[in-house]
């Protein structure tokens, strides 16, 4: 039973819970076993408020049970990245400079907003120090593991929220992108994700690395990130980049279908190289987008290598972040963010610009790009994942994350909607991700392409 009670989405644990059919207690009481069970050995949590999550449970219960639940989320376990502000609990950012005692007196928005409509927060996931790589571990939690195959990473640097949700400990994580952080995890673990369209899901505080970090859901299901959508894209006036609030369902046109959709299928961006096995699913998994009536033309959006400009603006980020920092702080540090931020020192304030310019030039070919395009879809991930602990798969081809996740951080210069649903396994067993970008804005385009592809590839999650 309590293995039932984990794999279900938070979509049917609210209408058990309205039926009064199952109760948040059972469930939450549940996931918490499960944790128990799987944390040691994916390494999934920083942090697990047990006693905590028993007691918002047993208050969701009585509100359900007196037909006054608290909003939509009411009784569903939930987890929070550590670089997420929780009040009361440390949010130590996979690093061993800060210090957990604080203090810790704010709910960042999307903290806040889960509160508000009764979510379970049952703890906090793991992330490499100060989210900077695209997999997860740290000098301060040790490695993070992939559920489909403990030896392989479940990439970051969300990566234990991914793996929390792939898992079955619990069916929400909180999730933050800066280069992929929430589509690099779920494409290597099988899961949903979406990063919203920049300023969508208020952030405070703001990123250090700037404008191009991302909050957004991470899901087994499209129909559950839509609805956890709702709750985190609520309006916080802490972050003066919010959009305005559009008070929108985002679950009402998920199964409008995509007949009408023009789609630009991009098998490497023009310049990506991408493991043959990897091509070869994606590229079957995009006639599903054909068989549900789509127009579905080959053709690349047509812009160079952007990683030079995306470099300019992450490797200044990370230096700017650790120059305050005391020697005896810079000692305590992954080496790996040292060697970053000592290569962003370099950059200069006139590459910073001029990285600036060329983003908006970016932008703006994207935008002129959806004129003919509804949607992009490319592989998520150029490889599989691959051993835990490491930053590159292979140290003779790559030398930093950012040279096996050439679709993802694109779309974080350009502030678009982007996705990654999974679509096929390799032949060892490990999860491949479709990656769906839509115009600015365009989230639920997204959201409704994603579900019709769900609704022909179910999402599978692995069987522990």
């Amino acid at each position: 039973m309590s293995q039932d009670l984990c794999a279900l989405t938070a979509s049917e644990l609210v209408e058990a819970f309205r039926k009064r059919t199952l109760s948040p207690v059972d469930v939450t009481r549940a996931v918490l076993e499960r944790i128990e069970r799987f944390n040691p050995v994916f390494n999934a949590f920083i942090l697990v408020a047990a006693d905590e999550a028993i007691e918002q449970a047993k208050a969701s219960e009585a509100r359900w049970m007196s037909g006054q639940a608290k909003g939509l989320l009411d009784g569903v376990p939930v987890s929070i990245k550590d670089l997420i502000l929780t009040k009361g609990w440390p949010t130590l950012r996979g690093s061993r400079t800060i210090d957990p005692k604080g203090p810790w007196n704010d709910d960042a928005p999307a903290t806040a907003r889960l509160r508000e409509h009764g979510a379970v927060i049952v703890g906090k996931t793991t992330t490499p120090e100060f989210g900077w790589k695209g997999v997860t571990d740290s000098p301060l939690t040790g490695v993070t593991r992939n559920p489909w195959n403990k030896a392989k990473t479940p990439g970051g640097s969300s990566g234990g929220a991914a793996a929390a949700v792939a898992a079955g400990m619990a069916p929400l994580a909180v999730g933050t992108d800066g280069g992929g952080s929430i589509r690099i995890p779920c494409g290597f673990t099988g899961i949903f994700g979406i990063k919203p369209s920049f300023g969508r899901v208020p952030a405070w505080p703001l990123s250090p690395f700037g404008t191009v970090a991302h909050v957004g859901p991470m899901t087994r299901s499209v129909a559950d990130a839509a609805l956890m959508l709702n709750v985190l894209a609520l309006p916080d006036a802490r972050d003066w980049h919010a959009l305005p609030h559009d008070p929108r369902d985002w679950r009402m046109a998920l199964d409008q279908g995509i007949a009408d959709l023009r789609i630009a299928y991009s098998p490497n961006l023009g310049y990506a190289k991408v493991d043959p096995e990897v091509a070869a699913i994606v590229k079957n998994a995009v006639r599903v987008f054909q068989d549900l009536g789509a127009k579905v033309e080959e053709n690349n959006p047509g812009f160079e290598d952007p990683a030079p400009i995306f470099m300019a603006h992450w490797f200044s980020g990370a230096a700017f972040l650790l120059k305050t920092l005391p020697n005896e702080k810079q000692k305590l540090l992954d080496p790996g963010l040292v060697a970053m931020a000592e290569q962003g020192a370099k950059v200069t304030a006139h590459e910073v610009l001029e990285a600036q310019l060329k983003r908006g030039l970016l932008g703006t070919h994207m935008n002129l790009f959806h004129r003919d395009y509804d949607l992009l879809v490319t592989p998520t991930l150029s490889i599989a994942a691959f051993d835990a602990g490491k930053e590159v798969a292979d140290e003779m081809l790559q030398s930093r994350w950012t040279d096996w996740t050439p679709f993802s951080f694109p779309f974080n210069l350009t502030q678009q909607p982007a996705a990654s649903i999974p679509c096929g396994f390799t032949k060892a067993g490990l999860p491949v991700g479709l990656h769906l970008v839509g115009p600015r804005y365009a989230d639920g385009l997204v959201l409704r392409a994603a579900r019709a592809f769900e609704t022909a590839r179910p999402i599978r999650t692995p069987k522990l």
